[in-house]
C-alpha cells in the first residue's frame, strides 16, 4: 500500500512565496500576463530561514508580452521555478496565456496555465537515528533511494485593472494533480508505490497606487491572502515609491514574519531586495530570509488605435 510524501514547510506552501511577489505578478497570476505594454523578463532567488538545515530554497523565472491577434488583446508568458524543500527538490515549467476585454474604464483579463511538474525525492540523504522512537532504520515506509516523478498542471485565474487599483484571483494546480514516485532510471510499476500531491490553492491579491498632492511620492498599498484548503496565508505590504525611481517598503506575514524591502527602476532595469524577520519560533533557529528579484523590460509599440493601452499600477 503506498504512502503519501508531502513536500512542506511549517507553511505548506505549494507554490514559491516571495515577499516580493508585486514583482513578479505572474507568478501566482497567468491572467497577469500581457498587462503592460512591454516585453517583461524578471527573475528571482529567495533563501528561507537562515541557518535550518534544508530550509526552503527557492527561484524563479518569468517572461510576458502583450499580443494583437485578430485586434483582440492577448497576453502570453512562460513560467519556471525550481524549489527544494528538505529532501524535496520540485520543478515547474508553464506556458501561460491571457484574454482581456475593455470593461468602460477598466480592463478584465482572463488566463490559463499549463504546466509540466516535477517532483525529485533524495532518498539517499535520509538518516534515521538509530534510537529513534517513531521509526526504526529498515522502516519500508521511508524511501532510502532517489524518486522522482512528473505530472501535467493546469491553473487559471482573471484580474480586474482599474486606473487606481487592481484585483486578482487565480487558482492554481486546479486538477490537484497526484506524482507518482519511482526509483530513478527505471519505470517498473513495482517501485509505484510512493507518491505526492501537489494541492490546489487560491490566491487572492489586490493593490493600488495613492499619488501624495504636490511631491513625488506614491504610495502603493497591496494585500495577498493564499490558501490551499488546508493552511492559510496572508500578507499586507505598504511601499513608497519616490519619483518612479526609488522605493521602500514594509510587510507583514500573519503568523510568520515582518519584511523590510527596497527596490529601484531605472529606465528599462528593476532590482528589488527583501529581508524577512522570523516573527514565529523560528526565529530562536534562524536569522531570516533573503530574497532578490531583478527584471528587465523592452516597450513594444502598439499603435494610437489600441483602445486597450494603459499603465499597470503594479508596475513601480
Amino acid at each position: 500500500m503506498g504512502i503519501i510524501l508531502f513536500a512542506l514547510n511549517a507553511k505548506a506552501q505549494a507554490d514559491p512565496m516571495f515577499t516580493q511577489y508585486w514583482a513578479l505578478p505572474t507568478l501566482l497570476n497567468p491572467a497577469a500576463t500581457g498587462d503592460t505594454d512591454y516585453i517583461r523578463i524578471r527573475g528571482g532567488a529567495r533563501l528561507q530561514w537562515i541557518g535550518v538545515t534544508n530550509a526552503p530554497k527557492s527561484f524563479v523565472g518569468t517572461a510576458d508580452s502583450p499580443f494583437k491577434l485578430f485586434n483582440k488583446r492577448i497576453g502570453a508568458g512562460v513560467t519556471i521555478t525550481q524549489e527544494s524543500i528538505g529532501l524535496f527538490s520540485n520543478l515547474l515549467v508553464g506556458a501561460q496565456g491571457s484574454y482581456k476585454f475593455k470593461l468602460k474604464k477598466s480592463q478584465v483579463s482572463v488566463g490559463v496555465q499549463l504546466a509540466y511538474y516535477n517532483s525529485r525525492f533524495r532518498g539517499e540523504d535520509v538518516y534515521i537515528p538509530s534510537d529513534d522512537e517513531f521509526h526504526q532504520p529498515n522502516d519500508p515506509s521511508i524511501p532510502t533511494e532517489n524518486l522522482s516523478g512528473n505530472a501535467f498542471d493546469i491553473s487559471a485565474a482573471v484580474t480586474y485593472t482599474h486606473p487606481l487599483f487592481h484585483l486578482g484571483v487565480s487558482a492554481m494546480h486546479i486538477t490537484n494533480p497526484t506524482v507518482n514516485l519511482t526509483r530513478e532510471g527505471t519505470e517498473s510499476t513495482d517501485t509505484q508505490q510512493f507518491e505526492t500531491k501537489l494541492p490546489t490553492s487560491l490566491y487572492f491579491d489586490a493593490g493600488g497606487n495613492i499619488g501624495i498632492n504636490n511631491t513625488l511620492f506614491t504610495l502603493q498599498p497591496s494585500l495577498l491572502l493564499a490558501s490551499d484548503f488546508t493552511d492559510f496565508a496572508a500578507q499586507v505590504t505598504m511601499r513608497a515609491t519616490y519619483n518612479k525611481f526609488l522605493s521602500l517598503g514594509v510587510a507583514y506575514r500573519w503568523n510568520d514574519a515582518v519584511c523590510v524591502m527596497v527596490g529601484a527602476e531605472f529606465k528599462n532595469f528593476f532590482l528589488g531586495y527583501a529581508y524577512d524577520v522570523p516573527t514565529s519560533a523560528l526565529a530562536r533557529a534562524s536569522a531570516g530570509s533573503h530574497e532578490i528579484v531583478a527584471g528587465y523590460q523592452l516597450k513594444l509599440d502598439f499603435s494610437t488605435k489600441n483602445t486597450h493601452s494603459h499603465k499597470s499600477i503594479r508596475i513601480m
